[in-house]
């Protein structure tokens, strides 16, 4: 049995570049479908954020027609409310790495707000990273490699990874009302970004780190990381 950190955003608003707030959080399908793939792995995971709060999910990732049918959203409105690893998370400044054998980050527009600036979240990051620890990000998650520094650089920078891309993002109707691109700052950041074709499964392994580029891609991260894993 591995022991997994999952790191999540505690932000629920995400400034737009006019200054107003876009309800947001975690997306459900990156977040629950991977702790349900690990856990079916004889994995445990727990759940760390900034200050400790209760991450939220976007509203958005729960409905029906994110989901694609009725069932699959209710269930991850039930997981969602229900799972103490969710309803129960450490303070991201708790947590001490070498408990950790993995460490992953669910996207949803949330870590756009906060774990793209926490020194918490970049440090745990580049530190797995540095220890050869499988680290697993999706969609909008890439966000927190962005606060990942070593030696004076970014600590992913040259390293094969994907995320939300500006295609997307455009397609979503927020490109515009963005404060920044998440593909523009990682490929700032000294990423090599891998983008495919929109809202399509994607997933990039390069060494010990496993991106996925957007929801669609969560089971296929989960599997990947897993493969690291074992």
């Amino acid at each position: 049995m591995a022991k997994i950190l999952f790191i999540m955003t505690g932000a629920n608003e995400w400034t737009l570049n006019d200054g107003t707030a876009h309800t947001t959080g975690y997306w459900a399908e990156e977040a629950v479908v991977p702790l349900e793939a690990f856990a079916h792995a004889g994995h445990e995971t727990t759940v760390a954020t900034p200050g400790g709060v209760v991450p939220p999910v976007d509203p958005s990732s729960l409905t029906d027609e994110a989901n694609g049918d009725a069932e699959t959203a209710a269930h991850f409105r039930t997981v969602v409310a229900s799972a103490p690893e969710f309803t129960k998370p450490v303070a991201l400044h708790d947590v001490d790495l070498a408990e950790f054998d993995a460490v992953y980050v669910p996207g949803g527009h949330g870590p756009m707000e906060d774990l793209a600036a926490d020194p918490e979240s970049g440090r745990l990051l580049a530190a797995a990273l540095r220890d050869g620890k499988p680290i697993g990000l999706v969609c909008h998650g890439l966000a927190a490699v962005l606060a990942a520094e070593d030696d004076g650089g970014n600590a992913f920078a040259g390293y094969r990874a994907t995320g939300f891309t500006n295609a997307e993002e455009r397609l979503a109707h927020l490109a515009d009302k963005a404060p920044w691109l998440l593909q523009d700052r990682l490929e700032a950041a000294g990423v090599d970004f891998v983008a495919a074709d929109p809202f399509t499964s994607h997933v990039e392994v390069d060494r010990n780190l496993v991106t996925a580029q957007n929801p669609q891609s969560s089971a296929a991260a989960a599997a990947a990381l897993n493969a690291l894993i074992d």
